[in-house]
């Protein structure tokens, strides 16, 4: 049957199958069925033990992310029942320090016929010393369609979650709009409130679309952003909007752009696009745009600014639409480390938050000069580690890392002097998904005499900064289980090195 599945979970009696609509809350989980699922998903080498991550079931988009009271807060789309979309919640992690963060108890269950097939992703403000979470809730009927209306709840001091009783604050999708209307992103301008949301037009184009309110609780249409990118994609959807160094930043996940050079090759990208905004006529000049991360998993960022001032950025680690080898273990996904976002120019720089350093427990430091051979580093066999590392007087054709390196497989970063790129290929992994897409990822990149990259690897996660995040990679690996896998560097020609390797703790 069509919006069915079939359900595996353990209780006294054993295993047993069962059919159930995937358009179920947490609260309709049979006796022993969540814990099932939690056994089954813990017992994947594959799960990271840094990253935020689900404990079981499926994790997307993060939404919600505010810093409350010194707390932050992090919410994200979450369904339960196994590695699969379905009814989304909001689950909840909090932290202090950005880096060891505490699971608390599911923030949105979607139980009103407002969100009768799922609370959907959107953001948070501050407001009178409680945060406003707000949400898109998901509507759908028999005949295929859909609607969404706009929601509230409130982050109260103590962590918890409530429902704003006149919900849906917007009820429906403006004229001229398809029911595809998602993804609040709320700020405040002056004494105006804005909600920037994500839209498909009619004719099955891509918007951005805004209301206004003087209250943040009732809402009115104002229009459409204007911009140069009037048939960029068929959908817009996670859009966040935020000023930067003097200039205004959108940021979105378009849906159905095709893969020109070396941009645009996953299923669904992300792009950032700087400019001048003028929120009255809702022009926006832009200026620039670009890809905002070249790996092969990221989606859906959101950004927020903390109580420091500081414009930090989390992201799914992880496409729509694409099945991943730990699906088999009942559980699927995580988010970015925290991001620290600046401008040079008109580019968006990524740096991983400083904090993360708290998460170092041991070090080892290596210097030389290639010749044409290998480095390897063999403390990396737990593959959860930072390597801080600079190539300088380069003299090679190509020059690089490879990571989770073993007899039979490896993870290939790899600079390209001839050719001026950089790329990531992972094409000799045994586990290997959406190949439809490629196995190689790369993008321009200027020789020079010098060149820093900075690695995050966490099982199955790695995250490549090069040049002080002025490029990123962000990307799943799956690579063998218990396979002894090491760090390898090499040169074709001549290249000194510098490379400063952490083993890293446990931090969620």
């Amino acid at each position: 049957m069509q919006g069915e599945y079939v359900l595996f979970f353990l209780d006294a009696g054993g295993i047993e199958e069962m059919a159930e609509s995937k358009y179920r809350t947490i609260l309709e989980a049979k006796s022993g069925e969540l814990e099932a699922l939690k056994d089954k998903a813990i017992k994947d080498s594959w799960q990271p033990i840094y990253h935020i991550h689900p404990q079981y079931g499926l994790m997307n988009d993060p939404n919600g992310l505010i810093q409350l009271n010194g707390e932050y807060h992090v919410f994200y789309q979450w369904y339960p029942y196994g590695a699969m979309h379905g009814m989304k919640h909001w689950a909840h992690v909090k932290s202090t320090d950005l880096v060891t963060w505490e699971r608390l108890p599911v923030a949105l269950t979607p139980t009103e016929e407002y969100e009768s097939h799922g609370a959907y992703s959107g953001g948070a403000i501050e407001k009178d010393g409680q945060g406003l979470l707000f949400y898109t809730g998901n509507v759908k009927y028999e005949d295929g369609s859909r609607s969404a209306n706009q929601c509230i709840a409130m982050l109260t001091r103590d962590g918890s979650v409530e429902k704003y009783t006149h919900n849906p604050a917007v009820r429906g999708v403006p004229d001229g709009y398809t029911g595809h209307v998602r993804d609040p992103k709320v700020w405040k301008e002056n004494d105006t409130y804005y909600m920037l949301l994500g839209a498909q037009r009619e004719n099955e184009t891509g918007a951005l679309i805004v209301y206004e309110s003087s209250d943040a609780l009732q809402w009115s249409f104002k229009g459409e952003v204007k911009t140069s990118l009037p048939d960029f994609g068929y959908m817009w959807e996670c859009p966040d909007y935020f000023k930067l160094d003097g200039k205004d930043v959108f940021v979105f996940s378009p849906q159905g752009i095709k893969a020109d050079g070396h941009d645009f090759h996953n299923i669904y990208n992300v792009i950032y696009a700087v400019g001048t905004f003028d929120v009255e006529s809702l022009t926006f000049e832009m200026e620039y745009y670009r890809e905002i991360d070249k790996g092969f998993d990221f989606y859906a960022p959101q950004t927020f600014q903390d109580e420091s001032g500081r414009r930090l950025l989390f992201a799914w680690i992880g496409n729509p639409d694409v099945d991943y080898p730990s699906d088999e273990y009942g559980w699927a996904h995580a988010l970015t480390l925290p991001r620290e976002l600046s401008l040079e120019g008109n580019e968006l720089v990524q740096k991983p938050v400083e904090e993360l350093n708290k998460l170092r427990d041991q070090a080892v430091h290596f210097r030389g000069t290639l010749k044409n051979e290998e480095v390897i580093i063999d403390e990396a066999t737990n593959n959860a580690y930072e390597i801080n590392m600079t190539f300088r007087e380069i003299a090679a054709k190509q020059f690089g890392l490879e990571l989770f390196n073993s007899k039979e497989e490896e993870l290939r970063l790899v600079f390209d002097t001839e050719k001026q790129e950089v790329r990531l290929d992972r094409s000799s992994f045994h586990h290997q998904y959406a190949t439809e897409y490629g196995v190689v990822r790369s993008e321009k990149w200027t020789a020079s005499n010098e060149v820093d990259v900075r690695v995050f690897v966490d099982k199955s996660i790695v995250e490549i900064y090069i040049n002080g995040g002025k490029i990123v990679f962000t990307s799943r690996v799956f690579p063998k289980k218990d396979s002894k896998s090491a760090v390898n560097v090499f040169a074709e020609g001549a290249v000194d090195y510098r490379i400063d390797y952490y083993g890293m703790s446990r931090g969620i």
